[in-house]
């Protein structure tokens, strides 16, 4: 593998100097701060390639070129808005970029309720309270017809738990899953985010699907022609959320795009972290059958509280997590070693540490939630002790 980090610019805490001491071979970005429907401009992707190139490293992978609302509903600009995808794509592959995730989340990305919980020795994680989320669609939100997506149970449970709530606690719980992508500013309102949910009304996931495919239809013979390399983030939770569809969280969704556009350049990042919250899915027979499509990975590891789905879970220690990543990492060698003996020049799958929770000084840092120094570092360090022992020649996997 080739061992990527993920940092949000001159605005990270985290600095790309930091990275290359942690061990990184390549950087993972994107240009937040442009507005999502609009090409990418070629002064400030050049900018950004320069600023990763000064503290020591390349610019491997972008995460990603968001893609809206409208591309998502097939409604309002979303023609335009992928012509400026393609224009971007372009532009990036001008200086040199190959791989490009995305995800096709409907308004919400990565969710959580609790952005720095307290795990038992004192460090700070992520976590997904299936509780407190009802309690905020029932009772903060107060989505019409949130009711009958819950049993009666976790409706009896959500409002004791919104009783016993702090007003500070409220207010932290709708900026949490208000929060937009990972490095972007926007934070959805009450009202915003109603606004945002109104316009999907009708759109099931066969709808939602059905947009995907249209627009990787759109944008994957580009990629294609340029010898790009798209790779489509999976559901985070893996499961729909007020209401909204989510159309990437088993092997038979990814599956259903792949063969409906049936494209090298159409590929998957796989998500151990998203894909692990659903407890059918079976992540190293997942990457057997997706092998030769995965163009990134995305390594780190979740507990889960119950074994249902939807569930609660929080961010654990790469290693310590219910995903064997022994397994992870033994399944992904053996891709890397089929394609190498293909002669493919991407027989090296990039990979970054995902997630991590703050300790040490990770806690005094300030970094973006989930995307600590030393958090990340261990866990890079971690992933690559399994690469390194399973890939020797004692193994027969050299």
């Amino acid at each position: 593998m080739k061992h990527t980090w993920r940092w949000f610019g001159p605005i990270d805490k985290v600095s790309v100097q930091d990275a290359a001491q942690a061990g990184a071979h390549g950087i993972v970005s994107s240009l937040h701060h442009i507005p999502t429907g609009t090409a990418w401009p070629v002064n400030e992707i050049v900018k950004r390639q320069q600023e990763i190139e000064a503290g020591g490293l390349s610019w491997d992978i972008v995460e990603s070129i968001p893609i809206s609302e409208d591309i998502k509903s097939g409604t309002g600009d979303y023609k335009a808005h992928i012509a400026a995808w393609k224009e971007t794509l372009k532009r990036l592959n001008a200086i040199g970029i190959e791989t490009i995730c995305y995800n096709f989340m409907p308004v919400l990305d990565w969710t959580r309720t609790d952005l720095r919980w307290s795990t038992g020795h004192g460090a700070k994680t992520m976590r997904f309270d299936l509780v407190d989320f009802v309690a905020f669609d029932l009772h903060l939100l107060k989505r019409a017809g949130a009711a009958k997506d819950y049993d009666a149970g976790l409706i009896e449970s959500a409002s004791r738990r919104f009783s016993s709530m702090t007003e500070n606690e409220r207010i932290a719980i709708s900026r949490n899953v208000g929060a937009g992508l990972p490095g972007a500013a926007d934070i959805y309102s009450l009202e915003e985010l109603r606004a945002h949910l109104a316009r999907y009304a009708g759109i099931d996931a066969e709808a939602l699907q059905r947009q995907l495919i249209d627009f990787l239809s759109e944008v994957a013979p580009v990629a294609e022609e340029l010898g790009m390399r798209l790779c489509a983030h999976g559901d985070d939770p893996p499961w729909p959320l007020l209401g909204l569809p989510r159309i990437l969280s088993k092997l038979e969704d990814y599956e259903t795009i792949l063969s409906a556009v049936d494209l090298k350049a159409n590929g998957v990042t796989f998500c151990t972290g998203s894909l692990g919250a659903r407890a059918a899915n079976d992540l190293p027979a997942m990457i057997r059958k997706l092998a030769p499509r995965i163009h990134f990975l995305h390594l780190r590891n979740v507990r889960r509280e119950e074994h249902a789905t939807p569930c609660s879970f929080y961010e654990d220690e790469h290693l310590e997590g219910q995903t064997d990543m022994v397994a992870v990492v033994a399944a992904i060698i053996e891709e890397e070693r089929r394609r190498k003996a293909e002669g493919r020049v991407d027989h090296q799958i990039p990979m970054r540490p995902d997630h991590g929770q703050e300790i040490l000084d990770d806690l005094k840092r300030g970094a973006q939630p989930g995307y600590p120094a030393i958090g990340r570092l261990k866990g890079l360090a971690e992933l690559r002790g399994i690469e390194r022992a399973l890939s020797h020649a004692i193994h027969g996997m050299k």
